[in-house]
């Protein structure tokens, strides 16, 4: 049997190569550049979808053999898995292709800020021989004494939160959502409310999804009460910082530094106040913001993880029946096939 893959709005405009070797000589896979060129027949006839855009319902109704939708990334905040769940299809997605990068950025945004690098490069470029005094770094700390903390001790947590203990630092994490142990067995501490965390940490790391519960919960409370030396990166989700609480923060120097891969607001827009700011060089922001283009998790490995892990778990389930990171469980009408 040949299994039909459909890839609507196909993203990477080359010859899809890295998605059809997943597929092997079991399944043809068809990569269509918008939704309005899929046929109706390939929504017909498809027995998986695999795409980082939902489907939006116009089209969702034209399935009608379509068996697991796939997003080959680790969010999914912009699929509306319940109404797939109504239509019994499992949404899953690949949670491990970008686990390290993530990790590694992570650090890098803390310690370019702790160590002042891009703050000691631009006063270089500036004045090279007048500016040539170690000592000039406003930010610098010794890492091995600062307490690291990390909301959301999952995949990437984790090894944000190993990689954090390999300098030395106290790691401490808030996760209602992991068992009793994790701090055992990962050799940190557990507090129990983002207050304790807000209070205990020097630099806060954000690894979790963005959701209802977790929109905005870096908002002007939690930075009040943060220590004022506080550096915090976000490599998530961009929902889930206020931006103006931060702005403000920032401004009134109630926390030291951000490094953010993330925005609420991608691409990022000089019509928000932070990025003109920043943007500007404005005195008040100069190299306390670091602002990445929502690259944590890129390299040429780990992008290809991404593209042949979406074919894979499609397969696997109509293959082997096999459901591996399924999103959506609660919400399917029939949880057999």
């Amino acid at each position: 049997m040949t299994y039909q893959i459909l890839w609507p709005k196909a993203r990477w405009g080359d010859d899809n190569q890295i998605e059809q070797a997943s597929l092997g000589e079991l399944a043809l896979g068809h990569f269509v550049n918008e939704f309005a060129e899929v046929s109706d027949d390939q929504w017909r006839t498809c027995d998986a979808i695999v795409s980082v855009f939902d489907v939006p319902q116009e089209y969702q109704k034209k399935l009608s053999n379509c068996k697991i939708f796939v997003t080959p990334k680790v969010g999914f905040d912009n699929i509306d898995v319940q109404a797939w769940g109504k239509r019994n299809i499992p949404v899953c997605n690949v949670p491990d292709y970008g686990t390290q990068e993530v990790a590694d950025h992570a650090l890098a945004l803390f310690l370019s800020l702790v160590k002042g690098i891009t703050f000691h490069t631009r006063q270089l470029k500036d004045k090279p021989s007048e500016n040539w005094r170690p000592a000039l770094n406003p930010y610098g700390m010794r890492i091995s004494n600062m307490v690291f903390g990390i909301i959301g001790m999952g995949r990437i947590g984790t090894a944000t939160a190993l990689r954090a203990k390999a300098f030395g630092m106290d790691v401490v994490f808030f996760d209602p959502y992991v068992g009793n142990g994790t701090e055992l067995a990962l050799g940190v501490r557990r507090v129990h409310s983002l207050e304790e965390l807000a209070e205990a940490s020097d630099a806060i790391s954000l690894h979790l999804p963005h959701n209802a519960e977790t929109h905005e919960m870096i908002n002007a409370k939690f930075l009040d009460q943060a220590k004022k030396n506080l550096i915090l990166i976000n490599t998530a989700r961009g929902g889930l910082i206020d931006l103006n609480a931060l702005a403000e923060a920032l401004k009134n120097d109630q926390i030291l530094a951000a490094g953010l891969d993330v925005l609420p607001q991608e691409p990022a827009s000089r019509e928000h106040p932070l990025i003109q700011a920043w943007s500007d060089d404005e005195p008040w922001i100069a190299d306390r913001l670091l602002i990445t283009p929502h690259s944590a998790f890129y390299t040429p490995e780990s992008l290809y993880d991404m593209r042949f892990k979406g074919g894979e778990v499609a397969l696997n389930y109509l293959e082997k029946g096999r459901l591996e990171n399924c999103v959506n469980q609660r919400f399917l009408v029939s949880q057999q096939r």
